[in-house]
């Protein structure tokens, strides 16, 4: 990718390729068209970057996909289901404007995963970022100051990569999801004993994220010699330790945030721009549809703040100004996930909990419930489920799309 980028700021210089990105008009030159790889960043004069695809600006407008059935948890292997919920959940997505999803980890079986990649790319035009956990999750908890650890996680990586890199409906690969946050918020710990030796607090939390942030740049570099590509995209749970990352990741073409901050994203694009100068990817962000305080559904809330959410992406893109560090966004989610409120519980798994698991006062539609929890992880979906008969034995539950749906459908359609 960074290669690529010398070679388009050559073509610029050259007069061969003209960008003028304030009112998104591209001018490329049929040589150009020739020598622009399939995917590219593209750096403009004033600073903004847009992503290319096959020649042309592409803003990535996705969801988080993860379409578990009612009364089953997060092991499920969708990838096999033999009702096909992606064919259902394909055409509704390209008739919404969708042009991407997001996948968290792969199935186990390849041909099952490439048969889900190949159906969204080739019917319906979606094309999957695949991502990797780099062990986050993992029982022992994570450890990145253990080089055995660190060498497990990246051959996991690696071969996933190898295994899916010729599938063209593969868009990026996101390296981590939250995993800043073991140091950033203390969310599952690691050590080794020269960190215990520090005892500055902050200065242990600065080591911990130069050894996890080196560790992905590693992983970077080791993907760019398999697939010289596809975008190595970095995943953060907001950008608290970002400057020790802008020292130590030059092989991440991308960052993808995670961040929750109500109807906008206020200054998040901005401090980006200042302390880690390269394009950005929302790999998260979104609203819940249940509300704390009124207990009750509220599709109007869910709309409203998605409607805010996309529009304030868009205005921080270069399609609105040349200085945009934007490049697009994966909403969170797709559809909802009725298990996500007590995953060791199967016997909830078939009922939608209206119980809060988070609190977030920049939601203020339910902040005001008593004891402030009103963010509800098994409401985030644009598209709800209606659990299939018990007596069916195939097929899949019901998608009802709901105000959240179309509110991003008449945006989507309309760029």
């Amino acid at each position: 990718m960074r290669s690529v980028n010398r070679k388009i700021t050559a073509l610029l210089i050259a007069g061969v390729l003209v960008i003028v990105a304030a009112g998104a008009m591209y001018f490329i030159s049929e040589e150009a068209k020739r020598r622009i790889p399939e995917m590219a960043v593209v750096k403009h004069a004033k600073g903004g970057y847009t992503f290319m695809l096959n020649g042309k600006p592409f803003i990535i407008k996705g969801v988080c996909y993860n379409p578990i059935p009612v009364n089953e948890s997060y092991s499920y292997n969708f990838w096999a289901d033999p009702g096909k919920p992606w064919l259902v959940d394909g055409k509704l997505m390209k008739k919404m404007g969708m042009n991407s999803i997001r996948i968290y980890r792969v199935g186990e079986n390849p041909p099952e995963v490439k048969r889900v990649v190949r159906d969204f790319h080739r019917k319906f035009g979606i094309r999957t970022f695949i991502g990797h956990f780099l062990g986050f999750w993992d029982s022992p908890p994570a450890n990145y100051a253990n080089p055995h650890f660190r060498q497990k996680m990246k051959k996991e990586v690696l071969d996933m990569v190898k295994t899916y890199k010729d599938e063209p409906g593969i868009l990026g690969w996101i390296l981590g999801n939250e995993n800043n946050y073991s140091f950033d918020l203390n969310v599952r710990p690691w050590s080794s004993e020269e960190l215990d030796q520090i005892d500055d607090l902050n200065e242990r939390r600065q080591a911990k994220a130069r050894i996890y942030y080196t560790f992905v740049n590693e992983i970077a570099e080791a993907i760019r010699e398999i697939d010289p590509v596809r975008p190595v995209i970095m995943g953060v749970g907001e950008i608290k330790s970002l400057k020790v990352a802008a020292n130590v990741t030059p092989a991440v073409d991308i960052l993808g945030v995670i961040a929750y901050r109500g109807a906008t994203f206020g200054n998040l694009f901005r401090q980006i721009k200042q302390e880690y100068d390269k394009p950005v990817l929302l790999i998260e962000y979104g609203a819940d549809r249940y509300n704390a305080y009124t207990r009750q559904e509220d599709e109007e809330s869910q709309a409203r703040f998605l409607q805010l959410q996309w529009k304030d992406i868009e205005r921080n893109s270069t399609a609105k100004t040349e200085k945009g560090n934007v490049i697009g966004g994966l909403l969170f989610e797709w559809s909802d996930e009725w298990w996500k409120s007590n995953e060791n519980a199967p016997q909830t798994w078939g009922i939608h909990d209206e119980t809060a698991q988070w609190s977030n006062s920049s939601y203020y539609y339910d902040y005001e419930v008593p004891g402030r929890m009103n963010i509800n992880e098994e409401w985030f979906g644009i598209v709800g489920l209606k659990p299939r008969p018990k007596e069916l034995t195939q097929g899949i539950d019901k998608r009802v799309p709901k105000k959240s749906y179309y509110a991003l459908k008449e945006l989507w359609t309309q760029s």
